[in-house]
């Protein structure tokens, strides 16, 4: 009863050889057999192969690489986290013009994609590396540094962090070390 629920779903090909599977069953049970095997074959293939029509529906996907590296954005090699609790934690930042996050770092991978306005980063050493709406970045890890907004316009940007269950995604600097500072 179930075979013939499936058969009826099928194209009517699979239909024709399911009646000749039976006249052959009654005829020769040997053939028959063999033939069975070929036709349950044939379904097999047959519902593969909905999968990759299914696949073909999304052919109208824009797929854009944003990035690839294999460095931060200043240069260092990248580093992931060695852990047994991974966590990924995902943010829309925004930062007023004129606005800008305060030194900090990261002891944890992060990445970033620049939604809309002017993101200057600097770093300790006097680096700073300019990004704009629709730059991806790989933030640099274990180094502090600072987000400026240097354009008129808010800056928004999708952060997301590849850490650990409780460590810390971000590490403000010491408000001390921080006026010490020339």
């Amino acid at each position: 009863m179930y075979i013939l629920f499936i058969l009826n779903a099928l194209p009517s090909c699979f239909v024709a050889t399911y009646g000749a599977l039976e006249f052959s069953v009654r005829i020769n049970p040997e053939s028959g057999e063999r033939m069975r095997r070929y036709l349950m074959a044939a379904v097999v293939l047959f519902f593969m192969q909905g999968k990759t029509l299914h696949a073909a529906e999304y052919q109208n996907v824009e797929v854009k690489k944003l990035l690839t590296s294999t460095t931060t954005t200043s240069g260092d090699k990248i580093k992931y986290l060695k852990t047994d609790n991974p966590e990924v934690t995902a943010l829309l930042v925004r930062i007023p013009s004129g606005g800008s996050t305060g030194w900090h770092k990261h002891p944890v991978p992060v990445y970033a994609y620049v939604l809309e306005g002017k993101l200057t980063v600097s770093l300790k050493d006097g680096r700073t590396f300019n990004f704009n709406k629709g730059d991806a970045l790989v933030e640099v890890m274990d180094t502090y540094h600072n987000g400026t907004n240097s354009g008129s316009d808010m800056v928004s940007l999708a952060v997301f962090y590849t850490g650990a269950q409780s460590v810390s995604n971000v590490i403000k600097e010491d408000p001390a070390a921080a006026s010490a500072r020339p």
